[in-house]
């Protein structure tokens, strides 16, 4: 059994500024601060307890422990930047299992909207709204944050909404 639209319903008010301010973050210093991540983790510690069944709520958590592993890993090795791997684990518990399928869909069309808006906003006049973001100056490295918040968020929506 995936996410219910009822859990996504009690996740989205407090995902929403998370996210926004995850993404903003790492598009301006390509840094997601931990702060962002911790209020994450705690808001699925409350929020869980009502959205999921008590069993499901602590299933939920092993999620963020699995991320955190595969994230530090993948860290190690250069592949992504510490802040999106903790911000991955910090996510991970929001996720169903079930889901699985439809948040690597929306992961990847994400990535691929993003990394094309990021750059055709680079290289037009809209990037003189924000001159001072480090994205646009940080040579071949991505801000992860915004396709992986906006990830989150769409996964949420679609819960929510259309389950």
């Amino acid at each position: 059994m995936g996410l219910t639209a009822y859990a996504a319903f009690w996740f989205l008010p407090a995902v929403i500024p998370i996210a926004i301010y995850v993404a903003w973050s790492d598009l301006k210093r390509m840094k997601i601060p931990n702060v962002a991540v911790v209020t994450l983790v705690i808001s699925f510690a409350i929020l869980g307890l009502i959205a999921l069944p008590f069993s499901q709520y602590l299933w939920h958590w092993s999620h963020l422990v699995i991320i955190l592993l595969l994230g530090i890993v993948l860290n190690a090795a250069g592949v992504m930047g510490a802040g999106d791997a903790k911000f991955m684990a910090g996510a991970a518990p929001f996720v169903a299992v079930a889901d699985l399928q439809l948040i690597l869909a929306l992961f990847a069309a994400c990535l691929l909207a993003g990394f094309a808006t990021h750059r055709i906003v680079k290289h037009s006049p809209l990037r003189g709204l924000v001159p001072d973001w480090q994205s646009w100056s940080s040579g071949k490295r991505f801000p992860m944050g915004f396709p992986l918040a906006m990830t989150l968020l769409f996964y949420l929506f679609l819960v929510a909404f259309y389950r």
